[in-house]
């Protein structure tokens, strides 16, 4: 059965200054690339959204101009009732068939009249969409010119950090494998409680490196000593002594 090496206080201590170190390497290279990732994503997300918008003004266009070509057939079909109607009234052989004539002439002529002001009216709304969809365009095109410099931005970040980010992320796994697990989850708890990243943190000036809160002479030197891992009491971080954090070197 293989065994399991039990590290020692100060093993443990220069295992998690080694890897709070390379993590905030690792963070300095976040920084460069500062808001560029999540304004990368809400540009995507946005220009997906006015797509989807332009699309739905096109498809209500091609709508209405299909409505268009169907009242404009129905005033063909009206025109050519008319001709057979004012034909058979050439025929007719009492005044109540010219009367019936009339009133079938009269109901097409008002089709006609009608599907004008259909076609009327759904030119006009046609045009109010040709407006808002060439906005969405002109908005979609602003956009996207937006999102190249952005990305190009940051792709030229990336790829300047790249093998240094690739060199970090390998040395952070190897790191972590060396912490005990529990003390992993804490020093990660206590790295994702702070803005700065900084779980681990050596005593400087008599005080606490990342509150700057007074730390007592006794328990300094109970640091120094590295018989158990040691909290600040105000901030909650893993403190250590100078000497010990200027000794590791990753």
């Amino acid at each position: 059965m293989a065994q399991v090496k039990d590290y020692s206080i100060q093993e443990k201590l220069v295992s998690l200054v080694t890897l709070q170190q390379i993590d905030s390497k690792l963070d300095e290279i976040k920084i460069l690339k500062g808001e560029l990732p999540m304004e990368v994503a809400d540009l995507e997300d946005e220009i997906s959204g006015l797509n989807a918008r332009k699309t739905r003004i096109e498809e209500e266009i091609n709508g209405v101009t299909e409505f268009i070509e169907q009242r404009k057939i129905a005033i063909k079909e009206s025109e050519a009732q008319i001709k057979k109607y004012e034909k058979q009234s050439e025929d007719v052989k009492n005044n109540r068939e010219y009367e019936a004539i009339n009133k079938e002439i009269e109901m097409a002529q008002l089709d006609i009249k009608l599907a004008e002001k259909h076609i009327k009216d759904a030119t006009d709304e046609i045009a109010e969409k040709a407006v808002l969809l060439d906005k969405a365009k002109k908005n979609i095109s602003s956009k996207e010119g937006v999102l190249t410099s952005k990305k190009e931005e940051l792709e030229k970040i990336i790829a300047a950090n790249e093998k240094e980010e690739k060199q970090y992320n390998k040395m952070a796994g190897e790191a972590k494998g060396k912490v005990d697990p529990r003390l992993l989850a804490s020093y990660e708890k206590i790295r994702s409680n702070y803005r700065n990243g900084l779980a681990v943190v050596p005593v400087e000036r008599d005080a606490c490196g990342g509150c700057f809160n007074a730390i007592p002479p006794q328990k300094q030197s109970e640091i120094r000593q590295h018989k158990k891992i040691m909290i600040c009491e105000n901030c909650g971080r893993i403190l250590v002594d100078e000497e010990l954090k200027n000794s590791v070197q990753f």
